[in-house]
């Protein structure tokens, strides 16, 4: 761990990222304390009240409020625990789904594995949002479709990752060893190759983050993800676009928001691999 972090912290950005995440996930956990307001409440005395530091604004809403007088500050604390709950989600469905397809594919060989990464290589001829937005509007809008749709986009990726890395273990010679020895082929995926895999698999989880809340962010500013008056920040932009001149706040703080996560999760992924791989250690 110690030469883990040594490599880490040697990215700025990376540091950066992280401490960005930490404010985050602290944010997300603990919104009901943090947020001045409920996201849903309505004031209806405050209908477009703008930011604090312009002209009209109060302290009362710190970044102003939305066109019907909800605050601008408690819907976007409690997005971000929306995008950690969408984040985890997605890479928890297509991280265990692309692992045991992955290894099926490695192991078996033959029509499995031909057949398993030719269904890959479909999914991945659409364009992900196009392919988002037809699942979207198969299963019905919602958040939770619009996350098993995410998860399907990006399932290629850590299928083929999987299975290269698992096709690079499967040829040295510690694995020919606990074959010789008896294991199972159960024991040799689980016990034996996959911890050895573990490490690129950690990097594409963490930039898979921010792939999963960008294209969860975009089924909610299509009206596909989730649906109002939850508050979370694609859905949250489609509602303003109409009072983009007159209330600039309720378009540009979502926006910032979804950019920031975005950017942290990049950062943090960028610093995490260079950390992990011996060859990108500087």
């Amino acid at each position: 761990m110690r030469q883990l972090w040594r490599g880490f912290s040697e990215n700025r950005g990376a540091v950066f990222g992280l401490g960005l995440l930490v404010v985050l996930i602290f944010t997300a956990i603990f919104a009901d304390v943090v947020a001045p307001f409920s996201p849903i409440d309505q004031f209806r005395d405050s209908f477009l009240t703008p930011p604090v530091w312009q002209e009209g604004g109060s302290w009362t809403y710190v970044l102003g409020t939305d066109d019907v007088g909800r605050d601008m500050l408690s819907r976007l604390i409690h997005g971000a625990r929306l995008s950690i709950l969408i984040g985890l989600m997605v890479v928890a469905l297509s991280l265990s789904m692309g692992t045991v397809l992955g290894l099926a594919a490695a192991f078996a060989g033959g029509v499995v594995d031909v057949l398993i990464m030719r269904v890959m290589d479909v999914v991945l001829v659409f364009p992900s949002i196009l392919l988002a937005i037809v699942i979207v509007a198969i299963l019905g809008p919602g958040l939770f479709n619009a996350m098993i749709a995410v998860s399907v986009v990006t399932l290629p990726s850590y299928t083929r990752l999987v299975r290269a890395s698992a096709l690079s273990e499967l040829a040295r010679d510690y694995v020919t060893a606990t074959r010789s020895a008896g294991a199972g082929t159960f024991r040799l995926m689980f016990s034996t190759v996959l911890p050895n895999c573990a490490a690129p698999l950690i990097v594409q989880a963490s930039l898979g983050f921010s792939t999963a809340i960008l294209d969860a962010a975009a089924l909610g500013f299509l009206g596909l993800g989730a649906q109002p008056p939850t508050p979370e920040w694609g859905t949250m932009l489609a509602g303003a676009l109409q009072y983009y001149q007159r209330a600039w706040w309720v378009l540009t703080f979502p926006g910032l928001s979804i950019l920031l996560t975005v950017l942290a999760f990049n950062l943090f992924g960028d610093g995490l691999r260079d950390a992990l791989d011996p060859k990108l250690k500087r």
